[in-house]
Parts: structure tokens; C-alpha cells; sequence
């Protein structure tokens, strides 16, 4: 009988920033250096999942694996005036 190894399906938040020259940068905050970029939004989705995946390959024993699937967080920009 072949032993099948089950597959965590984590999930963390993503920051979008658009750039001014184009495209789109991304980090993950919850995972300090883990970075990309994309010439459009689904580009830097994309190649961020990539980075998430090599950056658990590379430390799992390091890594706290956290799920942030249950954390309620959003982002709001908030302006504030000063002189």
C-alpha cells in the first residue's frame, strides 16, 4: 500500500502596491523578505505564490508555519493633513 502524504493548504495576506513606472510590487509582512513584482495584478499574484512556496522549501524547520486564513485583517489607506 502506497502511503500518500497530505497537503496543508496555508494562507497569507498579500500586499499589492501598484508602481508608478507599472505593474505591481507584492510582499507578504507576515514573512519577512518574501517579495516579487508583476507586469499586471494576476503576474504578481502568480509569481508571489512562487515566492511563498520556495520561502516555506527553503526554512520549513525555521518557519512557524502560521495560516492567517482565520485572521480578520484588511487594509484601509487613511489620509491625514498636516502642515
Amino acid at each position: 500500500m502506497v502511503k500518500t502524504k497530505k497537503l496543508k493548504i496555508l494562507q497569507y495576506n498579500a500586499v499589492f502596491q501598484e508602481e508608478k513606472d507599472g505593474g505591481f510590487s507584492v510582499w507578504v509582512p507576515s514573512l519577512p523578505g518574501c517579495c516579487s513584482q508583476g507586469d499586471n495584478l494576476e503576474h504578481a499574484a502568480n509569481n508571489i505564490k512562487e515566492a511563498i512556496s520556495l520561502y516555506i522549501e527553503e526554512s520549513p524547520n525555521k518557519l512557524q508555519l502560521q495560516d492567517e486564513s482565520q485572521e480578520k485583517q484588511f487594509l484601509i489607506p487613511i489620509r491625514v493633513a498636516y502642515a
